[in-house]
């Protein structure tokens, strides 16, 4: 039915966006499915334990192939036969985390060769809106540093790659301005939700008309 992404660096409270609107549409009667990247399948946390392990030196054009091969499995076993069975899937990251961390974080490739991989990967499915929750690099690191969790090996990149993140992600909204929805992070949880919320009950009113 419709496919929605919620995007941002690490730390910019998109996960908590993304649940949030699963719980609303929910309980206004909507079947719903809430997935992850990478995972949300076995194979794809089988690859999401390599990818987090910081333990192990990735070099960065594998970590887009194991990236791309998780949301290949995923699409493939989640997201495709649930659009085809008319539910709302959201999903927290899609191949846009891919552009912005491995494209503009790493620079591994440019974005029209991102653009042509992503269509193969996921079998030119494109998200109908994605909400990018846009905080910058040192506001994410300090509400990643308040978890007290360990940091995975992603995280443990430096300040000049997440802000290489950043803009990578802003030029992604430049570029689809009518799919992207650019959304202040420091905002309080609730009016981000409720910003959300009446975009996505248009969006839906469009689908069923």
């Amino acid at each position: 039915m419709v496919l929605i992404t919620f995007e941002g660096i690490d730390g910019s409270g998109k996960s908590t966006q993304a649940q949030l609107l699963e719980e609303a549409l929910q309980e206004q009667g909507c079947e719903t499915v809430l997935v992850h990247e990478p995972g949300s399948t076995t194979f794809s946390e089988r690859v999401r334990s390599l990818l987090l392990d910081s333990s192990l030196n990735v070099d960065p054009f594998a970590e887009l192939l194991l990236f791309s091969a998780a949301r290949a499995q995923l699409v493939t076993e989640q997201i495709r036969p649930a659009l085809e069975a008319g539910q709302v899937v959201i999903c927290d990251r899609f191949y846009d985390s891919t552009t912005a961390y491995q494209g503009a974080g790493w620079g591994v490739a440019d974005l029209d060769w991102l653009a042509s991989f992503h269509e193969r990967v996921t079998g030119h499915l494109v998200p109908d809106r994605t909400f990018l929750v846009e905080v910058d690099a040192e506001t994410a690191r300090a509400r990643r540093a308040a978890e007290e969790a360990d940091p995975d090996r992603m995280e443990e990149a430096g300040a000049d790659f997440y802000k290489r993140v950043v803009d990578g992600y802003e030029a992604l909204a430049e570029q689809y301005p009518d799919r992207i929805r650019c959304l202040d992070g420091t905002r309080t949880i609730d009016d981000l939700h409720r910003t959300i919320r009446a975009d996505v009950e248009g969006l839906l009113d469009a689908a069923d008309a």
